[in-house]
């Protein structure tokens, strides 16, 4: 259970970080750039609460290396902008995603394979 106790965390972080980045592109296009970057920042604050947590509890348990721990938060940001981009932006879905999940998937290979760390 501890291992995945900063992923859930995580998983929040990343939709409130989400958010926070891309929302206001959607949401107040019409509204002056400062009105943006301080909804940005207060979205941003619970991105902060999530993803602290997550990071100290997943390396000081020693349960993930700090480049295992990033290599994770790179996965699940994708698996949360592919969702976003589709349906909150209303983005088309492209082949980039579809390499760039290949392209994490092969990180995720290097950074947990014990054979490659030695």
């Amino acid at each position: 259970m501890d291992r995945f106790i900063p992923i859930l965390l995580l998983i929040g972080a990343n939709i409130v970080m989400t958010f926070a980045w891309y929302a206001h592109l959607k949401n107040l296009g019409t509204k002056p750039l400062w009105i943006a970057i301080l909804v940005s920042w207060g979205i941003a604050f619970f991105e902060y609460c999530l993803q602290v947590p997550a990071n100290r509890i997943g390396f000081f348990t020693q349960t993930y290396t700090l480049g295992q721990l990033k290599i994770i938060q790179e996965i699940i940001t994708l698996s949360v902008f592919v969702p976003f981009a589709l349906f909150y932006m209303k983005q088309p879905l492209t082949l980039n995603y579809l390499w760039a999940g290949l392209c994490l998937a092969g990180a995720a290979y290097f950074i947990f394979s014990p054979s490659v760390n030695t």
